[in-house]
């Protein structure tokens, strides 16, 4: 079968080669590919910014359908559509898979990353990490529960109360599903762009996203004073990846705010001004991916029609139209980039 295969690290080297299908084992389960969506780690992965265990086929944001199953597997039989977490390997000795906190776990293998992923026709999953797709959720929509259920991750590290401001930082599809969470949560939500980011901001428009602001030629500081008396923003979760967008959001933030890191850097390390975290008395936490307890909250978000994820869709391709997807991706004319052919 034809797989898009990161052979090596660095910048690029990323083929569609042909691997061998694989066979599901003890516990696994063989899935048949509907869709998957391209993720921001994908385009980090690509440009050599993101480690994995090359070579790996990429992809961890699918929905699929049973094929077969391992030996032991007995809660799916072939026919079930489903999606999967990313999670495939963990130790299940350390405290932190003893508290179910499987993505900390430091021996931890994720699909795409380190386990061959979903960018081919077929996808294997230990049964542990497979969830059936509700009635009123489509294969296109499960494609989207594994970066709804990051940004259900972050959203409940905000600990958002009905009537607060939320400022989203960053309108990409992370930033458009979590300001549909903190809007469903009873906040009032700002998400933030740039001018190239218009196709996104008239997105959240479109989907009932409070205030969207261009911050190139609007001042959100104002706006965010306006609302609250000049005290700021109770919650800034930052979305972009972006070391102007994370000085930005410590400086919305009212003092004893909270401040949410979902967006993945470029780099490393970075320059942040920890005085205004000292000054402020902030709360400032990290979200890394997700894990198990935020996939059927999702599911069932998505199966209540609370969250729209399948609107952020702008471009289908197929897997051998990879410099297409990446291209849209980088212009900023793609809200959300979708495989749908795997031959």
């Amino acid at each position: 079968m034809k797989a898009l295969v990161k052979k090596e690290l660095g910048f690029g080297k990323l083929e569609l080669i042909d691997v061998e299908e694989p066979e599901p084992r003890e516990g696994e389960v063989k899935i048949l590919v509907k869709y998957a969506g391209v993720c921001g780690s994908d385009i980090h992965t690509y440009e050599g910014h993101y480690k994995v265990k090359a070579p790996v086929t990429l992809g961890h944001e699918f929905s699929g359908e049973v094929i077969s199953v391992g030996e032991g597997v007995t809660a799916f039989k072939p026919g079930d559509r489903v999606t999967s977490e990313t999670t495939f390997y963990i130790c299940g000795e350390c405290q932190y898979c003893k508290t179910k906190d499987y993505n900390l776990c430091q021996h931890r293998r994720g699909i795409g990353t380190q386990q061959n992923g979903a960018f081919a026709k077929y996808v294997l999953a230990r049964q542990e990490s497979v969830h059936k797709l509700p009635k009123n959720v489509d294969y296109l929509s499960g494609a989207f529960t594994e970066p709804l259920a990051c940004c259900y991750h972050a959203v409940k590290k905000a600990h958002i109360k009905p009537g607060e401001l939320v400022v989203v930082l960053g309108p990409g599809p992370i930033g458009l599903l979590t300001a549909q969470l903190a809007k469903d949560a009873g906040a009032t939500v700002i998400i933030t762009g740039l001018t190239q980011d218009h196709v996104r901001l008239e997105k959240a428009n479109e989907l009932g996203i409070d205030y969207a602001i261009d911050i190139q030629h609007e001042d959100v500081k104002k706006l965010v004073d306006s609302l609250t008396d000049g005290y700021g923003a109770d919650v800034v979760i930052e979305c972009s990846g972006a070391v102007p967008a994370s000085k930005l959001g410590l400086e919305l933030l009212k003092k004893k705010g909270r401040y949410v890191q979902e967006g993945i850097y470029p780099n490393d390390e970075i320059t942040i001004d920890f005085s205004k975290i000292i000054q402020k008395e902030l709360v400032v936490r990290g979200a890394r991916s997700q894990k198990s307890s935020d996939w059927e909250p999702s599911l069932q978000l998505m199966n209540n029609q609370r969250i729209n994820a399948k609107a952020l869709i702008t471009h289908t391709f197929n897997i051998n139209e990879w410099d297409k997807a990446y291209s849209v991706i980088k212009s900023g004319e793609a809200i959300k980039v979708i495989f749908q052919s795997f031959d």
